[in-house]
């Protein structure tokens, strides 16, 4: 019922078939869910492992800081589509030998956590000084300092930055498709290579990418605000 939109006197390069769309969309939507898979699971290891790191350059040792503080730095000045190929293809040469899903999953979190470890450190930072002054008057130990006091006031004003990062790790999902992980783009191309039409199949992709991407801003956003009400911060 669409065909007159993709009418030869409206886009005359266009070679637009609705059939072969609603044939390629079960195989995209079957990709969507690996694609949401591969996010989530890569955002709870940069979720997990971000917080010590952001510890870890907090530390009173300072050879540990530097230590940490120099992973990151490493980590987060070269791509992530080289540390996926290195952990897949460099791994099992030391004896690490990962299926592509884990190799994908690692190297995405072990990247982003990089990333959240800046995030929640600059929660932390923004938590006034007087309250480690009243942390250390009440004889709390840096364990209770950071679980009672303040990492509870950090993370509201991380929220926005861990939201943005949700979605920057939703949309590098597709660079797993060069180890052979079944998401949307990888699967866009198995279908460009199997039927040699192209269009259709990427068109969709975008389509599904910006049709989950913008719900998830606005619902990290909605959060954020239900948040900062709950602990009183607006």
């Amino acid at each position: 019922m669409f065909d007159w939109f993709f009418a030869e006197e409206w886009f005359p390069k266009f070679d637009w078939r609705w059939d072969f769309t609603w044939e390629i969309l079960p195989r995209l939507i079957d990709a969507t869910f690996n694609t949401l898979l591969a996010a989530a699971a890569g955002y709870m290891i940069a979720l997990v492992i971000g917080l010590p790191l952001a510890l870890g350059q907090r530390t009173g040792n300072r050879a540990l800081t530097l230590m940490v503080r120099e992973f990151v730095e490493f980590v987060r000045s070269t791509p992530l589509l080289l540390q996926i190929f290195f952990i897949f293809y460099v791994g099992p040469q030391i004896g690490i030998n990962l299926s592509p899903w884990v190799a994908g999953m690692i190297a995405i979190g072990l990247h982003y956590s990089c990333y959240l470890s800046e995030v929640y450190r600059g929660g932390i930072e923004s938590v006034p000084k007087g309250q480690w002054e009243a942390a250390t008057a009440l004889n709390m130990t840096t364990l209770q300092t950071y679980r009672r006091l303040i990492i509870p006031q950090a993370v509201p004003p991380a929220i926005p930055g861990l939201g943005n990062y949700l979605v920057g790790i939703f949309k590098d999902t597709p660079m797993l498709s060069v180890i052979g992980v079944a998401e949307l783009i990888h699967t866009a191309n198995a279908i460009g290579s199997e039927t040699w039409r192209y269009l259709e199949a990427y068109t969709l992709v975008g389509i599904i990418f910006l049709a989950l991407s913008l719900p998830a801003a606005g619902l990290i956003r909605a959060f954020e605000n239900f948040v900062r009400r709950k602990l009183g911060m607006n």
